[in-house]
């Protein structure tokens, strides 16, 4: 095992990681569920709150009029995206969450358990509004909160959403991989001595 592996969690060679169910894959999934299961509780309990004691009230000066809390319900996507898709944007929530638990499966990698976490904390918090808030029918209004000056207003769950996709974007970037593994895209052709930009 390369030092590389050691460091960001690679299965390696080790029965332990072959098996699969093994301790280290097991922890990563751990690791995705509590990220996860903080993102969606922190963001429920801040729903109702501002619901129950925000709602139909002037808006709450944090940081002068720079940030706000004002509660709106948002019908389209993540910065009241798309407010005429809402049925859409539940089933794409619905999809996300479906391949977070099957690239689980294959999850060794603790960056990308707390990245795939936050995204799955983030939508299925969005989507609990979704299904439960009026208008119901998959159309619920999400609540949304946080008003920065000239900017959307957003949540806690599309917070968490951005920084998971943020974060997952840095190690696409870095060439880690869910499983744990790290290629280098430069060093495509080492092995069998063909040159990287001659492959396709």
């Amino acid at each position: 095992m390369t030092e590389a592996e050691q460091t960001t969690g690679t299965p390696g060679n080790g029965a332990e990681a072959d098996l699969p169910g093994g301790t280290k894959g097991g922890r990563r999934i751990a690791v995705l569920l509590g990220v996860a299961a903080f993102a969606y509780v922190l963001d429920l309990v801040s729903k109702l709150l501002v619901v129950a004691y925000l709602e139909h009230h002037d808006p709450i000066e944090v940081i002068g009029t720079w940030l706000q809390l004002e509660v709106q319900r948002n019908r389209g996507a993540a910065f009241s995206i798309g407010e005429a898709m809402t049925i859409v944007f539940t089933f794409i929530a619905a999809v996300v969450i479906v391949v977070i638990a099957r690239i689980a499966r294959k999850l060794y990698s603790l960056p990308w358990a707390i990245a795939l976490g936050l995204l799955l904390g983030g939508a299925l918090g969005n989507l609990t509004d979704r299904i439960f808030r009026s208008p119901g029918n998959l159309q619920g209004g999400v609540v949304d909160f946080i008003a920065p000056a000239n900017f959307a207003v957003f949540n806690l769950a599309d917070s968490a959403i951005v920084c998971g996709g943020f974060l997952i974007v840095i190690l696409s970037f870095r060439g880690l991989d869910p499983d744990g593994t790290v290629h280098d895209d430069r060093r495509t052709g080492e092995d069998d001595g063909t040159p990287a930009s001659d492959k396709r």
